[in-house]
């Protein structure tokens, strides 16, 4: 591994992991030796990183100089740990953890006192987790395609277990109770349609772009939305 992408590893990891962590712990994440990982802590601070701890110990990241320092209200705080623990609803684990990520560097930004309210939170989730979504698409690959406006060949069950098979342009997913929905733009009626995730049997990129059609095809589907409203 590149001395960078490890050491890039490393930070990552005492930005996510609960505090102190153990140098056990921060070699299994970055996949070094001990040794190395003793050398690559001494570099961060060489750098400028704030890391309290020792060897046998743990390490906790005080100060981080690749992250600007960030204040927030105690009510931003909390809606901000609630929105994150509310992403375990969606029953994608990979969004959840991405959410999880991104909620552990905000917090290493904080100021002493804003960080402890972050652990402490009085607004929280303690709904139960949902069934899992029984579905064999692959989320990576259709957050992509969304993202980058690349069309996709679909196999796609119904509600009344019909199976067609038509090019869409995947537009936005969306989570809720009990489902997962993707609107996609269908080629075949040439109109938007929403897809249980559960019902694509099969999707495929098929090296075709819709870019730049995304963002006026989802202003339009909901001005249409609002209509019927």
């Amino acid at each position: 591994m590149a001395r960078t992408d490890r050491l890039f590893r490393l930070m990552d990891a005492l930005r996510r992991l609960p505090a102190p962590v153990t140098a056990t712990r921060l070699a299994e994440e970055t996949g070094v030796s001990r040794r190395q990982l003793y050398r690559d802590i001494a570099t961060l601070r060489a750098g400028g990183a704030l890391i309290d701890g020792e060897a046998g110990v743990g390490y906790r990241l005080t100060e981080d100089p690749a992250l600007p320092p960030q204040s927030f209200s105690r009510l931003e705080i909390e809606a901000l740990v609630l929105a994150v623990g509310e992403l375990r609803q969606t029953g994608d684990a990979a969004l959840e953890a991405a959410g999880q990520s991104a909620l552990a560097r905000i917090i290493a930004t904080l100021a002493d006192g804003q960080s402890r309210q972050a652990m402490h939170t009085a607004l929280r989730s303690f709904r139960a987790p949902p069934r899992p979504v029984d579905f064999t698409v692959d989320m990576a690959m259709l957050r992509q395609a969304c993202w980058e406006e690349l069309a996709l060949d679909v196999r796609y069950r119904d509600l009344k277990d019909q199976v067609t098979e038509r090019e869409v342009w995947p537009l936005g997913i969306s989570y809720s109770d009990g489902a997962l929905m993707v609107l996609v733009w269908c080629c075949l009626r040439q109109d938007w349609r929403l897809f249980h995730a559960s019902g694509i049997e099969s999707a495929a990129l098929n090296g075709r772009s819709f870019r730049p059609r995304r963002v006026p095809l989802l202003r339009d589907y909901a001005v249409r939305c609002k209509s019927r409203a």
